[in-house]
């Protein structure tokens, strides 16, 4: 079989589209990871202050036993968006070393290396897969903080 460069970088390409589509998912997650530590600072500044406070009442109290809470389960968040962010970054690896694969299989037309392209190729989905359940979980996680925050500000009304 005949190949030119433009077949083989064409063929070598193809994996691209799946590494473009990662690192937006990428993208994504570090935004949500950034958000979800940095609620973590907040809460816990809240908790030193509150804390420090000399004369605590019922509701300090309270409020500081609901940032335990969620912190806790923004930790679960932190978990679920590093893990998610791992898979992702995984696949383009498994993207690029298929990508990689492809060219030599172009040019030695050999079946050991065209399976082992492909193998990549779909441990690289796999991982997306992992990536996306992760990423699923993460935002069911999200909402149940949240519904803290408005059960809390609905009891003080």
């Amino acid at each position: 079989m005949e190949y030119t460069i433009v077949k083989v970088i064409q063929a070598m390409l193809a994996p691209g589209l799946m590494i473009s589509a990662c690192g937006l998912l990428i993208l994504g997650m570090n935004n949500k990871y950034s958000i979800v530590v940095n609620r973590i600072r907040l809460l816990n500044d809240e908790k030193r202050q509150i804390h420090h406070l000399k004369n605590k009442i019922d509701e300090d109290f309270k409020r500081e036993s609901l940032i335990k809470v969620q912190i806790n389960r923004l930790n679960e968040r932190v978990v679920m968006v590093r893990n998610a962010v791992f898979a992702y970054s995984i696949a383009v690896a498994c993207f690029i070393v298929s990508s990689l694969f492809i060219g030599m299989n172009i040019c030695t037309q050999s079946e050991k290396i065209e399976a082992t392209s492909l193998t990549f190729f779909l441990i690289g989905m796999l991982t997306v897969l992992v990536g996306v359940i992760f990423g699923a979980k993460e935002a069911l996680r999200g909402y149940k903080i949240v519904r803290i925050e408005i059960e809390e500000v609905d009891n003080i009304n």
